[in-house]
Order: C-alpha cells, then sequence, then structure tokens
C-alpha cells in the first residue's frame, strides 16, 4: 500500500487535483443540490458498535460466502458510468483489482470496457448491470452476450425510470467525448497527465453498447439515441421474462420500498442491493442505510440482501454489515483510487478497506463478517 495515501478522503483530495473539473464534478455530484449524496455518508457515520474487550478472541477473517462463491471480503466495486471519461482505462484497472483480491467486480451498460473485455480481465469471474432497454432484442442480446463471457450474476437497475436533473454535469455539457467548451478545454489543459493518458488510451466509448449504435453519430444525437434506447421502468413483466432467461443469479438493485422487495421475491430474484443510485437520482429521498434496516428486519433470512451508497471506509463496510446487509459495494471509493494513482489505485483502495475493516473487526472483538449485526448499538438509528 502506497503510504502517502492511507484513506479514501486522501486518495479523493489527489484525484481532484489530477482531474479535469468536469471529470471531477460527474465523479462526485449528484442530482439537484447534492443533499442525498452527503446524507447516506452522513447517516451511516451516525451508526455506532459496541466492542466486547473481555472475551475470548480468536481472529477475524473476512471471508464471505455470495450466491455459492467465497469472497476474501465482504465488499465488491460497483457499476460506474463513463469511468474511461474519468481515468483512462479506470475500467480495466478496477477489474483487475477485483479479480487479485478476490472480490466482485460489476459492470455497467453504460461503462467504457465491453462486456468481453472484462470476461478476459477476471476470467469470467464479474456481475454485469443491464440498464433494461426498450427492444427486447437488445435486451436478448446483452444477455446473451453476459452469459458467453462466464457472468453468473445479473443486476437489474431499477432506480433510473427518468434521467436525473444535474446541474453540474449541464454547466459542463458532459458527453463522451466533453464538449470542448472554452471552459473545459481551459481544464483540460490543467492536466497534461490525464491528457496524456486519454490519448494514448483513446477516446472513451461505451464499449459494450458499440454494436448497437449507428455509425458517424455525432455527440448531440449519440445522447438523443442513448436517451431512446435506454428510457422506460422496470416492470413486473421485464423482470419476470429475465427471470425466465436468465439462468444465473439474478438481483435487482435501487430497491428502498418494502412494497418493491415484496413484488422482487415474489418473482423469485436471489437477491436486492439497497441503492439509491449513490444520491445521483433523488434529492429528497432517504439514505441508503435506513431502508436497509427496515428491510433487513423483514426479509433478511428470505433474500441476500446488499447495500451500495456512501460507503467510504472500511469503517463504513463494517456499519453496514451490522445493520443488516450480506454485502456492501463501493462505487465512487474505487474510482478515488484509480483517478488518483491510475494502475496501482484500484489496489490501493482495496487494501485500505480491507485493512481498515480487519482493524474494526479486531477492536470490536468479531471473529466472523456475520457476527458484526451482534455488536450494533440500535438505538443509534432512531
Amino acid at each position: 500500500m502506497d503510504s502517502r495515501y492511507p484513506s479514501i478522503e486522501m486518495l479523493a483530495d489527489r484525484a481532484k487535483k489530477r482531474m479535469p473539473g468536469f471529470a471531477y464534478d460527474y465523479l462526485t455530484g449528484g442530482c439537484f443540490s447534492d443533499i442525498n449524496v452527503a446524507r447516506n455518508t452522513q447517516d451511516i457515520r451516525a451508526i455506532q458498535l459496541r466492542p466486547n474487550y473481555l472475551r475470548d478472541f480468536n481472529g477475524a477473517s473476512q471471508t464471505t460466502h455470495l450466491f455459492g462463491k467465497t469472497y476474501d471480503a465482504p465488499f465488491g466495486i460497483a457499476p460506474v458510468g463513463l469511468q474511461g471519461l474519468m481515468w483512462p482505462k479506470s475500467c480495466e484497472i478496477l477489474a483487475q483489482a477485483a479479480k487479485q483480491h478476490n472480490v466482485p467486480f460489476c459492470l455497467s451498460t453504460v461503462g467504457t470496457s465491453s462486456i468481453e473485455t472484462i470476461a478476459e480481465i477476471t476470467k469470467g469471474d464479474f456481475w454485469f448491470q443491464l440498464y433494461h432497454p426498450t427492444q427486447n432484442q437488445l435486451r436478448d442480446q446483452l444477455l446473451e452476450r453476459a452469459a458467453q463471457a462466464g457472468c453468473k450474476t445479473l443486476v437489474l437497475l431499477a432506480d433510473t425510470p427518468t434521467f436525473a436533473y444535474r446541474p453540474k454535469e449541464i454547466r459542463n455539457g458532459l458527453s463522451i467525448p466533453p464538449q470542448m467548451t472554452l471552459r473545459n478545454i481551459l481544464q483540460i489543459a490543467g492536466h497534461p497527465r490525464w491528457a496524456l493518458e486519454q490519448l494514448l488510451a483513446g477516446q472513451p466509448e461505451f464499449k459494450t453498447m458499440k454494436p448497437y449504435i449507428p455509425d458517424g453519430l455525432n455527440m448531440q444525437h449519440l445522447g438523443l439515441f442513448m436517451d431512446k434506447t435506454f428510457s422506460g421502468r422496470l416492470t413486473e413483466d421485464k423482470i419476470k421474462a429475465i427471470r425466465d432467461q436468465w439462468q444465473g443469479n439474478l438481483v435487482i438493485k435501487g430497491i428502498v420500498n418494502p412494497d418493491d422487495a415484496e413484488i422482487a421475491i415474489r418473482l423469485g430474484v436471489d437477491g436486492l442491493i439497497v441503492s439509491n443510485h449513490g444520491g445521483r437520482q433523488l434529492d429528497s429521498g432517504e439514505s441508503t442505510i435506513k431502508p436497509l434496516t427496515a428491510l433487513a428486519e423483514k426479509y433478511s433470512d428470505t433474500v441476500t440482501l446488499m447495500m451500495d451508497g456512501g460507503i467510504r471506509s472500511g469503517a463504513d463496510v463494517a456499519s453496514t454489515l451490522a445493520s443488516g446487509a450480506k454485502f456492501t459495494f463501493l462505487g465512487r471509493a474505487p474510482m478515488f483510487g484509480a483517478c488518483a494513482l491510475g494502475a496501482e489505485g484500484g489496489n490501493q483502495v482495496l487494501e485500505i478497506l480491507k485493512r481498515q475493516l480487519q482493524q474494526v473487526m479486531e477492536q470490536v472483538g468479531c471473529e466472523q463478517i456475520t457476527d458484526l449485526p451482534k455488536h450494533l448499538i440500535t438505538q443509534t438509528m432512531g
């Protein structure tokens, strides 16, 4: 581990210095006033754990069993769109780190690496998050590619029924590549390392979607094409069709409402990821830890409950697991690592998280991940 940057906050500070402003805004920003981005982390950090100091303790293990596979830690790398715009090849960097550390990597439909490339890096050990297309033919093609590449876990995204209003992205004219306004040109000129890395890596593209995008579209028309291709809600009929077709694990991400959880469980999903899209879709919504706690009380023995959103440290992972999650995912934190340290950034983040989580478990006297709920001080959740 690089001792100059031993925390996610320090990596975020370095990343900000190495990235053009429009790229950093995209990584850190939410919708409207960024209220729910901050609330996610604040509410996790309101949680308190109770230590046991006078009991026998045989050491702490982070080994986690999930969907028939054993992972070395109870967290994975969440899907993030446009990764290559924030730092060149960051999607591949993080997939490689996840494989090395034996934790799951989840690829977004709108990531900047293809299903096949990530499958090669991870030896087929990856998850794929599907933005449900408006056309069933495209859905079927994407599912077939994921299955052929070895993907065993499919994540259906439920929390993007409409495109969010994100003021920073509107101001920055965010696209791939970014619009060359004078403001953006000056930002790029002030970050020559980023510009050089982009030049060497080539223009970032929606690599998984590239076979379906008509040739010769300018940026405006590409945006319209993507909007048209992925507009619409995830419905019961859509979930049923995929459950019938997909032979692997099926997870729905973006569940915060018990009514939605009931529907998903009835339709036969294997897992739910409690998420609010990192605070990027609904500024007035709950933080993710609040609905997780409520859902865990009712459904923890029925379906595999996971969570992402707001997790920035190993202590945050511990608090989330103590609150009822069986597994956690992080999106921004690994990206801070890639943007701060390039090829070594993914390893840095995963090593930080593992060391921090290990310290918390040893401090409170928790030997197994599944025992963390025993250390939760429940009254702190109100």
